[in-house]
């Protein structure tokens, strides 16, 4: 694509494009296909920044609310306190002294804390809703006390217990502590997105009359620090403001999104039918941004995973976005390195016994059987297992399992039943190339295979392959449904919550059990 030919440049304040980069910079050339292998390896090299880059501010953020919200938190405890041991208001003044409150205040402290994360007031959304965030704060704050009251009861086993007016001190405290201070917090960050830091790139799709209304309201709300940087439209010379620039053709969107370093993109096309916004999205697939519809197209897309979300009031349905980021990747690679330890080492005799087995009922072959999988972002990977099947049975290449199938050794079919021939896989969690919990990972020629068959396939590869997953707690293993195994894996991506796989993680443990497409 050649930028003199395809844009017009009238800038406008809040909505100007920034300059293109040199065409040596990242994907310059690039075919609306994407099929030069040099660009996929700066897709994915874009796609990692995207990544680290968002984590960074998530963690950050998250860091940053959570100090305050235990300063302010710690401020209305104290606060009511104070405030009920030297007013009488009608009463005596309480007789328990500062200690029998400062034992109590971590505990009370920490189950507030869990009522904020509770009712998720630590995803750092723009644009949300104040009386929203005051709402949460009200039910977080309850939920807290709350569970204050029963974990310390039953830590001091009725020994002590809260005055009433003190409680109710805390709860007003801490809430108007706590929301003026995240009010404070949020005025900080808008006043450095308007001064350009943490500032989400935003390319619009569509042109007319929609795409103006969006980048109007952007304009309008500097705060945010969102930044148009551009329009994607067939029509060139047509319905589009002065204010906006068009950067490219849709077919260009896989060039412009990495040339004009896009965050998210918002899909704006009115009119366009199922078949044509369906495809439009499925181009996004490997893109690291996130993509929105406006409701021109709800009524087009429906999913039992999408998301409504806003944009300075405007309604938009998140057809590509997922929770496992920022703090949810730090928590989740966290958990995954914990329990992977925690197995290796006390699963260490097992180990051994079976890589003895192994070598005794079939001498010929390793002890470990290591293949290419494609994990996260479609890199390949070696995954590692136990070996089940007789050295010689992949001297064709690598095929499916079949029920009985004739090439696994004695022991091998027993490991197999209960999957124990996946037990080195926990040493690619360690490394880093799998997760716990996530989709299974497939062969690089079934990946090939199952990408032009099956649309969004793709989207599997958003997170990191799993041990175990979503499809087969659900009895989807073996020779089952790959449709149906995608429809699960999808709902896990774009649904992840640490709850999530943790029920995953308890269900594994039964299925291992009473699996029958275990073979």
């Amino acid at each position: 694509m050649s930028s003199q030919k395809s844009t017009k440049n009238i800038p406008s304040a809040g909505l100007e494009a920034p300059p293109v980069l040199p065409a040596n910079t990242l994907l310059t050339g690039l075919s609306a296909a994407a099929d030069a292998s040099s660009g996929d390896t700066d897709l994915v090299t874009l796609t990692k920044y995207h990544k680290l880059a968002g984590d960074f501010a998530q963690i950050f953020g998250f860091i940053t609310l959570v100090i305050l919200d235990i300063a302010m938190i710690t401020l209305g405890f104290v606060a009511a306190y104070g405030l009920r041991a030297k007013v009488p208001f009608g009463g005596p003044l309480i007789t328990y002294s500062p200690t029998n409150y400062a034992v109590i205040l971590p505990v009370s402290v920490a189950t507030v804390l869990i009522g904020f994360y509770y009712r998720r007031l630590y995803r750092l959304k723009r644009g949300y809703s104040r009386i929203d965030e005051f709402y949460r704060i009200c039910a977080a704050v309850t939920l807290g006390i709350i569970l204050a009251i029963a974990l310390n009861s039953v830590i001091l086993g009725g020994s002590f217990q809260y005055s009433r007016q003190i409680l109710l001190y805390s709860l007003v405290f801490i809430i108007v502590f706590t929301t003026l201070a995240r009010f404070i917090f949020g005025a900080v960050l808008g006043f450095l997105r308007r001064k350009g830091v943490t500032q989400i790139r935003l390319l619009l799709v569509g042109s007319g009359e929609v795409a103006e209304r969006i980048a109007r309201k952007v304009a309008e709300s500097p705060g945010l620090g969102y930044r148009v940087v551009g329009v994607l439209s067939d029509d060139l010379l047509e319905n589009i403001s002065k204010n906006l620039q068009i950067v490219g053709k849709l077919n260009d969107l896989r060039e412009v999104v990495p040339r004009y370093h896009v965050d998210e993109v918002i899909i704006a096309i009115s009119g366009a039918s199922q078949d044509s916004l369906l495809g439009f999205v499925d181009k996004c697939e490997d893109l690291p941004v996130n993509i929105w519809i406006y409701p021109d197209a709800f009524q087009l897309i429906t999913t039992d995973d999408g998301a409504i979300g806003e944009l300075t009031g405007l309604p938009l349905l998140s057809v590509k976005d997922s929770s496992l980021r920022g703090v949810n990747r730090f928590i989740k690679r966290a958990m995954d390195v914990a329990i992977s330890a925690l197995i290796l080492i006390f699963s260490s005799p097992l180990l051994l016994l079976q890589a003895l087995l192994i070598k005794v009922t079939d001498p010929k072959g390793p002890v470990l059987y290591t293949q290419e999988r494609v994990g996260l972002d479609g890199k390949p990977f070696t995954v590692l297992k136990f070996r089940s099947m007789r050295a010689s049975s992949e001297k064709t290449g690598p095929g499916w399992t079949v029920k009985n199938d004739p090439r696994r050794t004695k022991i091998g079919t027993f490991m197999r039943r209960f999957s124990l021939d996946e037990m080195p896989q926990f040493i690619n969690v360690l490394i880093g190339d799998m997760s716990i919990v996530g989709p299974r990972p497939e062969q690089v020629f079934k990946v090939e295979e199952f990408s032009q068959t099956y649309p969004r396939y793709s989207r599997r590869h958003k997170e990191k392959a799993g041990i175990t997953g979503w499809a087969q707690v659900n009895g989807l293993r073996g020779d089952t449904s790959i449709e149906e195994r995608i429809r699960y894996d999808l709902y896990y991506v774009e649904n992840w919550s640490i709850l999530f796989d943790i029920k995953i993680m308890l269900k594994t443990l039964i299925v291992i059990f009473t699996d029958k497409n275990a073979y």
